[in-house]
């Protein structure tokens, strides 16, 4: 999955060269807005972005960069927990000599042969 991570613009580096500053719950980062630029207003100090990649994807109020903050923070520490708990069942999937995944099932079409 590809998220965007919502990025508020600090400092315009270089508008010719498409570069900016964003602040993203406290790191800041040089992004490409090249592709916000041209959105109805440009672009400005102070504006939220969606970044993904290094690049303003889309220019976001600011309510919806909260929303959207507060929702992948959600989301780590739940991906946190589960990560920890499935650890500590000591669940391993058992592997062939090429560190292949070993199954009981016959994979895709393209896998099997014809009999």
């Amino acid at each position: 999955m590809c998220l965007g991570i919502p990025g508020q613009l600090v400092e315009i580096v270089d508008l010719a060269e498409h570069r900016a500053i964003a602040d993203v719950d406290g790191v800041r980062r040089e992004i490409n807005v090249n592709l916000v630029e041209g959105e109805p207003g440009g672009i400005k100090i102070g504006d939220w972005v969606l970044i993904h990649v290094g690049f303003a994807m889309s220019r976001i109020d600011e309510e919806e960069a909260a929303r959207t903050l507060s929702f992948i923070k959600e989301l780590g520490s739940l991906y946190d927990d589960e990560l920890a708990q499935f650890a500590a069942t000591g669940a391993e999937v058992p592997m062939d000599d090429t560190g292949a995944p070993l199954r009981d099932e016959p994979g895709p079409v393209s896998e099997q042969v014809a009999s």
